[in-house]
């Protein structure tokens, strides 16, 4: 193989880096959101997760989250690990993130 040759490296620059703890009167844990772009501006990489060992101590304490890992779109719940339904976009499972984490934020 010739130097210089072969695969191009992906860039991806974090646009998203956000870290919110949870006081312990609401629940407590942590929310942790990180997100990635192309070149081109698109959301290409991301999590969303919620975090709290007091809760769920498996999965490094992941409650409920979102991410792209192993190239697809999956959500996390207590242990499970679910495809996507009806993907449509980064922003949308933000919203549903949003909704879903009222079941364990009081």
């Amino acid at each position: 193989m010739v130097k210089g040759k072969g695969k191009k490296k992906k860039s991806f620059q974090k646009v998203v880096s956000e870290l919110f703890p949870i006081e312990e009167k609401r629940g407590g844990g942590l929310i942790k959101i990180e997100a990635w772009e192309d070149i081109d501006g698109k959301i290409v990489k991301y999590s969303i997760v919620y975090i709290n060992h007091l809760i769920y101590a498996d999965d490094n304490g992941r409650v409920l989250g979102y991410d792209n890992t192993h190239n697809y779109h999956h959500k996390h719940y207590l242990g499970q690990i679910t495809p996507v339904e009806k993907f449509t976009s980064y922003q949308d499972l933000v919203e549903r993130f949003e909704k879903e984490i009222k079941e364990f934020i009081k």
